[in-house]
Formats: C-alpha cells, sequence, structure tokens
C-alpha cells in the first residue's frame, strides 16, 4: 500500500531546487520547453526511458519548471540508509507483493490530495518493449485526475512538458492521440524506445486496471 505524499515544499528549498536544475541543464546545453500552467493533481508519464541519465535530466527539468512530482518506488528502497534519501526525493513506498490491488491503492492516495502529481514510465523498464502498461491510464481514469506528457529529447537536449490529456475512457483513442503528440521525440538510446501501444489488460467491472 502506497504511504501518503511529502509535505510541500518551502519557499527557500525551491529555489534551491531552482537554481540546481538550471545550471545541470546550462552544463548539458539543454532547454525547458512546453507547457508551465499545470493542474495541481495528475499523472505525470515520462516517455521515452531509455537510460539511467533520464532520472538527472528529469529532476531538473522538473526543479526548473517548479514542479512538484512524486514517484513509486518498491518498499525496501525506503529502508536504512537511503530511505530518508528517496523520500526527499519524492519517492512514495509501495509493497508491489500486493499488486492485484496496486492501482486502486494509488488512485486511493490521489483522491486523498488536493495536490500530488505522480510520475510514471509507462513502458515500466529501461528496455525496450513492444507496448506500454496500462497502469498509470486506469489510474489517472480511476482518480478523475489528467495525464501531463513529459518528455526528454535527447538529441535536441530539451525536456518539459508536452500537454495536458484528459483521458475519455475511449483507451485505444486516447493512447493514438497521445503518440501523436510524442512524435519526433528521441531518448538517450533511441533503440530502446518502446511502442506507444496498448499491452495486456485486465480490467474488472468497475472500469479500473488490476496491473499498473
Amino acid at each position: 500500500m502506497p504511504s501518503a505524499a511529502a509535505p510541500r515544499l518551502s519557499a527557500t528549498r525551491r529555489a534551491i531546487r531552482r537554481f540546481i536544475g538550471h545550471t545541470w541543464l546550462s552544463v548539458f546545453g539543454w532547454r525547458v520547453e512546453g507547457v508551465t500552467d499545470l493542474p495541481p493533481k495528475a499523472v505525470l508519464i515520462a516517455w521515452p526511458h531509455t537510460s539511467n541519465w533520464d532520472f538527472p535530466f528529469t529532476l531538473a527539468v522538473s526543479y526548473v519548471l517548479d514542479l512538484e512530482f512524486s514517484w513509486l518506488g518498491k518498499h525496501t528502497l525506503f529502508e536504512p540508509p537511503f530511505g530518508p534519501f528517496f523520500r526527499w526525493l519524492g519517492g512514495i513506498p509501495v509493497d508491489r507483493r500486493d499488486r492485484n490491488n496496486l492501482v486502486a491503492a494509488v488512485v486511493d492516495v490521489l483522491k486523498q490530495h488536493d495536490e500530488l502529481k505522480l510520475i510514471i514510465a509507462p513502458e515500466g523498464t529501461r528496455s525496450r518493449t513492444k507496448r506500454w502498461k496500462t497502469g498509470f491510464y486506469y489510474v489517472a481514469l480511476g482518480a478523475g485526475v489528467p495525464i501531463i506528457l513529459g518528455y526528454l529529447d535527447f538529441p535536441k537536449k530539451r525536456g518539459g512538458i508536452l500537454h495536458v490529456f484528459y483521458p475519455t475512457g475511449d483507451i485505444e483513442a486516447d493512447i493514438a492521440a497521445i503518440r501523436r503528440y510524442y512524435e519526433g521525440i528521441e531518448g538517450k538510446h533511441a533503440s530502446r524506445m518502446s511502442e506507444i501501444t496498448l499491452g495486456p489488460r485486465n480490467v474488472p467491472a468497475n472500469g479500473v486496471a488490476q496491473h499498473p
């Protein structure tokens, strides 16, 4: 079961984060582009995910945008000695042994907060996959929140937010629309980029998928 999200950041910490983000991106010659007016609560997808470098660049872009996000991590990551550090980075521990209730639990976490952006990599791995996992979609649909389309484009050295997408419940049409927004975006390792297509789904009568 996921725990509660971290409290909001102080003004001082926000300023420090922005400085770190700007410094990191300027060293590598990157720029931040796209939507900046974001909803207080959403599922944030990060694509493509092809390298360990994705995480520091995602953090830097989010710092520049003054965007706070939380992420799900295996509960064992949050044990001493590194647990406090991962929580400081916005981590929410989850027990993946209870996979049957994971999506419903994450939906409940979103519903319990007025402000929470939960980042999810829809392919679930840095390796190439033939399709996306659909849990991110059903979390957003179940919680009644939009999907923020985040991206990193390594060849063009840019990152940011492409669009704020509101799921309709027609997942086939919605994934096709999301795919169009991501056209032309390329990860650090293009050969590992996953196809933006639907994967296996297990959707019960209440409309909430069981696997993220």
